[in-house]
């Protein structure tokens, strides 16, 4: 019989070159594919590299303009030379006063301060929010004279209005109601985490989750079980620091056990750090992900 791989004038076999041109064919296909790949992935980037532009165009935009506005406020506070003031009436160091305030809230109308001019004054409104979450939103009326008056206001009474007043109301407006930001958004904040707690993770407290007006003590037992043994833990956060959403202070104890077992102890020390780290309900959904929580009340 003849063979049916023939060998060339070269010495090669037919058989051979063609396995030879279909390497070649399949080595210029993964080539081509490879190519298109890198030409779709240059025009996502060049896509996303235009966007960054034109987002750090505006950032860079919207920072000088509150700069600018900053200068202006400054000005506005700061007053006229000393000869001038001598010469102004208490009316026009009264109005400048109330520029300046409209200026302040123009400026940083962003941040969740809004305001409107009032027959007395100005009505400034503070928006709190957490995580992205739009949360309550609280009013006060200023009265613009001398000295600057608060006509009345909605803030909650276990925020320290007066002493961020008696501070700066007089000297520094635009700290006084940034100062008042602070206290407000860390208020809802620290709320918004025990309200989640409490409606989204109900099932993984023994027993109601304790707290005070402020949100700045909370205190609830909770149960964890893994391999067959379950133990219940009992955790007290503190937040010293009225203006955070983060406590200071953490403590983890148990119940039923004189001691735990090495790995509880350690499952122990990790709830404490993470409670200092992450906002309260994103540890228990993190607990809830991994299935050390029992979703069963403790009796």
């Amino acid at each position: 019989m003849e063979q049916e791989n023939t060998l060339n004038q070269d010495g090669q076999s037919n058989g051979g070159v063609l396995a030879h041109l279909e390497r070649l064919e399949t080595q210029v296909n993964r080539s081509r594919k490879k190519l298109e790949e890198l030409q779709r992935t240059q025009a996502v980037e060049s896509t996303h590299g235009t966007k960054i532009r034109k987002l750090r165009s505006l950032r860079d935009k919207l920072r000088a303009e509150v700069k600018q506005r900053e200068a202006r406020v400054e000005a506005c506070i700061a007053g006229e030379e000393p000869n001038q003031t001598s010469e102004s009436s208490e009316r026009e160091v009264l109005e400048r006063k109330r520029e300046s305030v409209k200026a302040i809230l123009q400026a940083y109308h962003f941040t969740g301060l809004s305001g409107k001019l009032t027959s007395r004054g100005v009505c400034v409104c503070i928006n709190t929010a957490f995580e992205g979450n739009l949360l309550d939103s609280y009013f006060i009326d200023l009265v613009i004279q001398k000295p600057l008056r608060i006509h009345h206001h909605s803030i909650p009474v276990f925020i320290p209005l007066e002493e961020i007043s008696a501070k700066y109301l007089q000297t520094d407006i635009q700290h006084f109601l940034f100062s008042l930001c602070e206290y407000l958004n860390a208020y809802s904040g620290r709320k918004y985490q025990a309200d989640r707690l409490q409606s989204d993770f109900a099932a993984s407290l023994a027993g109601p989750l304790q707290r005070n007006s402020l949100c700045n003590l909370l205190s609830f037992t909770y149960k964890v079980e893994s391999r067959g043994q379950s133990f219940s833990f009992c955790a007290r956060l503190l937040y010293k620091d009225l203006t955070i959403t983060l406590p200071t202070d953490v403590t983890v104890t148990y119940q039923g056990m004189d001691a735990l077992p090495t790995s509880w102890e350690e499952q122990r020390a990790h709830h404490e750090k993470l409670f200092c780290t992450k906002p309260l309900h994103q540890v228990f959904a993190s607990f809830a992900r991994r299935g050390k929580l029992d979703l069963s009340l403790v009796y």
